[in-house]
């Protein structure tokens, strides 16, 4: 089509047809710049069709990554209910002598021993640089703050594994048997959460068996110390907690957007 207008441009010009000859070549240049738009247009749908079915497998693997983020989160609460609550009722011993029974405080001092580590799956959309590609600005925005958001969890649970590591645990095998208690929490459900393998879970936590050795559970419920440790493993699981229920909010939240979005 452009040799044709060329030519018939060329025709005129020999013959002098200055205003024809000017008209062609304007046709030849408006039909050139449609030619470049329609082309640009071809380009830019079809980046737009790559980029939606881009989003689409980003979402995807998105809502499967965050159903697993809250599948742990929730195993990680549990865990703290239980350590909060054990803790809880050992101060209710050392308040009231009168109802301690040597079961019911082992099983409780067993269930304050564990940690909890949130390990989520983390997404690389923000220095991949594809968060772009998400075209809902709810969901982008929570999730470019997401990595900053899950430390608020993590920075607890730190708090109270170190404490844990360095006083608690130290404190406990100075005045108390601690192969009985740990016998007695890895026979609980408390612990089956930290197995990679959970089908074969039974096989996976030996019986290490009670100690021979006599400890009285009254010495230790009765030391000062103990209760200020009590008190130390409440507060921090506590406030760990707190934030845990924040974040889980934020996956629920998140959570809805991507089945919204998702086609």
């Amino acid at each position: 089509m452009i040799k044709f207008f060329r030519k018939i441009r060329y025709d005129l010009m020999e013959k002098n047809k200055t205003g024809k000859y000017l008209k062609y070549a304007i046709g030849e240049v408006v039909l050139v710049v449609i030619g470049i738009l329609i082309a640009l247009s071809i380009n830019n749908w079809n980046e737009s069709r790559i980029d939606r079915i881009s989003e689409q497998a980003i979402l995807r693997q998105l809502k499967s990554e965050f159903n697993s983020n809250l599948k742990q989160l929730d195993e990680k609460i549990g865990i703290r209910s239980y350590i909060i609550n054990s803790a809880i009722q050992l101060l209710a011993n050392i308040d009231n002598p009168s109802i301690r029974n040597i079961d019911s405080i082992e099983m409780h001092l067993a269930k304050t021993i564990p940690y909890t580590t949130f390990d989520p799956i983390l997404n690389d959309l923000a220095t991949s640089g594809n968060l772009r590609l998400i075209k809902n600005d709810s969901l982008r925005a929570l999730l470019s703050v997401w990595t900053s958001e899950i430390v608020q969890v993590t920075e607890g649970e730190q708090t109270w594994a170190k404490y844990r590591n360095e006083i608690y645990i130290p404190f406990l095998i100075k005045n108390y048997q601690v192969r009985s208690l740990r016998n007695k929490a890895m026979k609980t459900n408390l612990l089956y959460t930290f197995l990679i393998n959970q089908e074969n879970r039974e096989s996976e936590i030996k019986d290490i068996g009670n100690s021979k050795h006599f400890s009285d559970f009254n010495t230790l419920l009765d030391n000062p110390d103990y209760e200020d440790h009590l008190v130390r493993c409440i507060t921090t699981n506590r406030n760990t907690q707190q934030q845990a229920f924040i974040l889980r909010d934020r996956i629920v939240e998140i959570l809805d957007i991507l089945n919204k979005e998702i086609k």
